[in-house]
């Protein structure tokens, strides 16, 4: 049998600024398990402008991250899901 996680927040993407609308994923700074606290860094992406340092706005447990090292992202799509 299995339980659902009493509450789960999905980051997604973020608007990083000037109009940029995706990013590639460069290297997540956490894995799936690990505790994250509120504002800390758990990836960095790249845009076509510059490597931008993600936070997340979340604490808790990693429990999902939508995409691997070398993906691109559309903004607002699903990047880490916290619990």
């Amino acid at each position: 049998m299995t339980t659902a996680t009493s509450h789960e927040q999905v980051f997604k993407l973020p608007d990083l600024g000037e109009g940029l609308t995706d990013a590639e994923i460069v290297e997540w700074k956490v894995a799936v398990g690990d505790t994250v606290t509120l504002d800390q860094i758990v990836v960095e992406v790249e845009t076509a402008k510059a490597a931008v340092e993600v936070p997340v706005p979340y604490a808790g447990t990693v429990l999902r991250l939508h995409a691997e090292a070398g993906t691109a992202l559309g903004v607002g799509e699903p990047l880490i899901t916290v619990g």
